[in-house]
């Protein structure tokens, strides 16, 4: 029976496996995804919670052969801290409710690397840097983007898998990490060095451009 289940999963991969990308290809791409996100910080005196938000995305990828591509992308992106967070920044013992909002446009370029049988799996890395639009509480109805730097750079990692649907279209599935250099408070006695961290698992379609016009 086991050995049966396992043949089963094998063919249901090989039936939606990706053929390999070549050389000159480029493969575009859009996709959204599930963010958990917070702040590291040194010598944390306070507890601060997990953000759940989301992001939204698009790509561009350049084939320097089956394996090794050039991946950039543009991702509007929810991080920061949760609930209760800025409230804090103010006053320690405050039990303001706090509902901050903080949007970035996030840029990553990456190194992305296919591997497997037919370069179905890929492991993306490289530097990011960030700029922040805007933080606002929504719940007090005020402005905190001031309490913010408007840059943020770190390093984003990423693994993913492709499902191909025809010759041009995949569907793909990924699991994202990003890690601040960079500090991204504004002169804070309270939290010092926050820097942002966020991870997501994120799903979208590729579509992919032969330009040898094979």
């Amino acid at each position: 029976m086991r050995k049966l289940q396992f043949t089963m999963i094998m063919t249901i991969f090989a039936m939606f496996g990706a053929n390999a990308q070549e050389q000159g290809d480029i493969e575009f791409g859009l996709g959204f995804g599930l963010n958990r996100s917070n702040l590291s910080v040194v010598d944390e005196q306070f507890g601060i919670e997990n953000l759940y938000s989301f992001n939204i995305a698009a790509s561009g990828e350049y084939y320097f052969s089956d394996r090794w591509g050039m991946k950039m992308k543009i991702i509007y992106d929810n991080k920061g801290p949760g609930p209760g967070f800025f409230a804090a920044l103010i006053d320690p013992n405050s039990i303001m409710p706090a509902d901050v909002i903080i949007n970035y446009i996030t840029v990553p370029a990456m190194a992305n690397w296919h591997f497997g049988k037919n370069r179905n799996w890929y492991l993306n890395f490289g530097p990011y840097i960030g700029f922040l639009i805007k933080a606002e509480d929504t719940k007090l109805d005020f402005d905190n983007t001031d309490d913010l730097k408007s840059i943020d750079i770190g390093f984003d990692l990423g693994m993913g898998y492709k499902f191909k649907v025809n010759d041009k279209i995949k569907i793909f599935i990924e699991y994202d990490v990003q890690s601040g250099f960079s500090e991204v408070l504004t002169g804070s006695k309270l939290y010092r060095e926050a820097r942002n961290i966020r991870e997501s698992f994120n799903i979208g379609v590729l579509y992919n451009i032969r330009t040898k016009g094979k």
